[in-house]
């Protein structure tokens, strides 16, 4: 059995033992439908602290034991390298329109910070972050 499927299927088994349905665990959880559907169906496999936060409390549970069945990927992995470098080229060039994580391959949310050095000369930073798992350029 894959990590992704441990979650999905932990959750989901949970639920069916509290006698709820996804759209009762919603509502205990004080989530959309659309994320309990997300994470049975196995396309989230690394929860927000919120989120996992309002799920362990719809699934009377501690955090703790919904975090040991995601997915984390290991960003160690990931250096400055070249995927991270044209990311940061396509930023500044304002081509983000399809630029996916080098981790997961989920849809990255980008921005340029406009900064100024000691001398007082504008300087653009790229700024990303993955959707779904914990990848980020800081600049």
């Amino acid at each position: 059995m894959t990590q992704q499927k441990a979650l999905a299927q932990f959750v989901s088994e949970l639920r069916e033992k509290l006698g709820l349905s996804q759209t009762g665990l919603a509502k205990k959880s004080a989530l959309p439908l659309k994320t309990i559907e997300d994470i049975e169906s196995g396309q989230e496999l690394f929860l927000a602290s919120t989120i996992r936060q309002k799920l362990a409390n719809g699934l009377k549970l501690k955090p703790a034991d919904i975090k040991q069945y995601e997915k984390h990927p290991d960003l160690s992995l990931l250096p400055d390298t070249e995927a991270t470098l044209f990311i940061k080229n396509q930023i500044l060039a304002n081509d983000v329109a399809d630029l996916e994580c080098p981790v997961c391959g989920s849809k990255l949310i980008t921005r340029i910070a406009k900064m100024y050095d000691l001398e007082d000369n504008l300087v653009l930073v790229p700024k990303a972050r993955c959707t779904k798992c914990p990848f980020q350029i800081k600049g």
